[in-house]
Formats: C-alpha cells, structure tokens, sequence
C-alpha cells in the first residue's frame, strides 16, 4: 500500500482507511482516488471485512480536488476515464461504509463523504463546496447528493456561495448524524463499526442496496425493490441462524450463508 493511504483492522471485521497526505490537506489526486478504490475493492471481496471507516490524517478528512493537478492538467483531470471509474468504484461500494470527519471537509471531500453511509464528525468540522471560487462547480456529485442530504435551500447556499458550515448546522441538516469531541471521533466511528460488523453480512449488503435505491425510485417502486431484497436474506442460513439465536436468548454467529 501507498504512503498516502494508510489501512488499519482496529477491530474485528472493521477495516480502518486513512488518507494520509496531511501536508496537502489530504486532497484528492488521481492517484489517491485510486488508491481509494483498489482498497474498496479488496475490502469487498474480502469476507473478513463487514463495515470500513474512513478519515483523514492531520488538520483535514480533504480538502478536495488536487488543485495542482487539475492546473497541470486542466480538464483532463474531471473528465479522466481512469478517474471516473475509480470515483464510481467509491460509489457502487457494497458493504456499509463510515465517515469520521474532522477538519476540513470540502469540495471533492465533502462529495467522498457523502459517499459513506453514515458520517459522524468532530466539534470544529468544517463542510463546504468551495469549487465556485476557482471558477467552476462541484463535478463529483456535489450538485446532486447534497441537495439530497440537506435540502435544496442550504445546498444552493453552500454550492452559489461557497461558504463552509460548521459541524452544528452539519448535524440540524442531517449532513451528518453525529457530533462528538475530537479526541472520540475514531473510537466512535469504530464502535459503530463494530455494531454493524456483528450482523449479517447478507442482510447488511441487501439493506443497504435497499435503502440507496429510495434515491433512485417512487416510493411504491422502492417498496417493491424491498420485498424483493429480503427474498435471498430470508432464505439464508444466517435468518435461520439470527431466529435460533433470538429464540434461545443467545448471541448470533453470522456467517455470511
């Protein structure tokens, strides 16, 4: 693995992923995305791993695009097809994915933790889509996701303006789903981990498609998508395994089958 992306198994079947260019804000190169990738690809063919948590090293989660290469290379940078299939790699992720935010969260940044499933950030987080400033807008799903998360009138604020929010508007507009101090950001985001860790592996791949796809439908063509998901969970020898252990007031042993 590359210096600029650190990989950590804190806790069992959680797999930790740290940007680690702190001295650039950890902001987002080609080469980074990738590196982003290929380790969301490993991880989800890697059955060991149910839930990853990512952050980001030093004074920033990232700080967003790498500037110094988009003005190197101009706009084959956006439109890179290498770029856009590690960037879609990022999204189509299938196991459940946690943001642990503290810093700076901008631009690309904000749009990578958007990504995640579930985001919890520090007291002095910072979140923003500064991209108007130097001349363009947010190109990595910024102008579709946050509208999503938190509202037409506050994307279109932070999108026109530029303007960062802090961690306490983050939370009101559901942004992200908690604040705790900075010095509990990691064990928090792993203790959530471990919680989804413990369930299902089939279910929690199968919830998450599930829910994902109330983006993407009416709501009676989602609750169609629902009922048909829950055909190969109920099927599993994990339901029968998770019913068994409600019953006899015992922990389950999820194994994936």
């Amino acid at each position: 693995m590359s210096d600029l992306l650190q990989t950590d198994r804190p806790a069992e079947k959680v797999l930790l992923v740290t940007l680690n260019r702190p001295q650039k804000l950890n902001a987002l190169s080609i080469e980074l995305v990738g590196l982003i990738s290929k380790t969301l690809r490993e991880a989800s063919a890697d059955d060991d791993v149910r839930c990853v948590v990512l952050t980001g090293q030093g004074r920033a989660f990232s700080a967003g695009a790498d500037i110094a290469d988009q003005h190197r290379y101009g706009e084959e940078v956006p439109f890179n097809e290498g770029r856009l299939r590690d960037w879609a790699a990022i999204q189509d992720f299938d196991k459940p994915l946690i943001a642990a935010v503290s810093g700076y969260c901008l631009g690309g940044g904000n749009e990578l933790a958007m990504l995640a499933d579930i985001a919890i950030c520090t007291e002095t987080a910072k979140f923003g889509q500064p991209e108007i400033k130097i001349g363009i807008f947010p190109g990595d799903g910024g102008t579709q996701r946050l509208v999503r998360a938190v509202g037409k009138s506050l994307a279109m604020q932070m999108i026109l303006s530029g303007e960062m929010i802090d961690a306490g508007t983050a939370l009101r507009a559901g942004l992200v789903s908690e604040v705790v101090a900075e010095d509990l950001l990691l064990g928090r985001a792993i203790q959530i981990a471990e919680g989804i860790a413990r369930h299902s592996p089939i279910a929690l791949r199968a919830a998450k498609r599930a829910v994902l796809q109330s983006f993407e439908t009416s709501l009676s063509a989602g609750l169609a998508y629902e009922r048909e998901g829950l055909r190969h969970p109920f099927g599993s020898a994990d339901r029968k395994e998770g019913m068994a252990a409600f019953l006899e007031r015992r922990a389950p042993v999820f194994r994936g089958q």
